[in-house]
């Protein structure tokens, strides 16, 4: 395509090149491209969960659902939540938004507070998106256990690094028994 032959020449000549093309063929996913990478989605989730997950803290269960597909009997279940989004428009994703909004009335007053931290891909600054999610998480009753982790742009090996401690330390709290 002209696309992919343009950013081709320009990486040839040493610039980083973003694509963006529409429409995609196979996967979404597919439409963008920085470096001549497939924007991988889910990155920072992966890292986050992995660092959960690590066998130190064998009494933690993890469980990762994407928004859309997580409800109220996820929140009376858990012990802790790790909320992740995009930043969108400057504010969090719509998926992050609709879950707190469809699960806010079902769990009042079911729920004990619930330790979470947040971490944020942003294109921005991620400061909407997290004063959004903030000014949410006090009324459920959340209370954020760790400093939010906001990546600004290309997601980057020491991110990674970041996220995975991120998942590390929330579980850690847990198998200690300090939340």
């Amino acid at each position: 395509s002209t696309c992919l032959f343009s950013e081709s020449i320009l990486a040839k000549a040493g610039a980083t090149v973003g694509t963006f093309t529409s429409p995609h063929l196979e996967r979404w996913t597919e439409r963008f491209r920085i470096g001549g990478e497939e924007v991988a989605p889910g990155r920072l989730a992966e890292a986050v969960i992995s660092g959960a997950n690590n066998p130190l803290f064998a009494t933690v269960d993890v469980v990762s659902k994407r928004a859309q597909d997580s409800g109220p009997t996820d929140l009376l279940w858990a012990n802790a939540l790790l909320l992740g989004t995009p930043e969108n428009f400057g504010y969090m994703s719509g998926a992050m938004k609709d879950f707190l909004d469809r699960t806010f009335y079902e769990v009042e007053g079911q729920i004990q507070p619930l330790p979470y931290s947040v971490f944020i891909s942003a294109g921005n600054d991620g400061s909407g998106a997290l004063r959004a999610i903030r000014r949410i998480a006090n009324g459920f009753p959340f209370t954020e256990v760790q400093e939010p982790l906001i990546v600004k742009g290309e997601i980057k090996k020491p991110d990674l690094n970041n996220a995975t401690e991120l998942g590390m330390s929330i579980a850690a709290g847990l198998d200690a028994g300090i939340y």
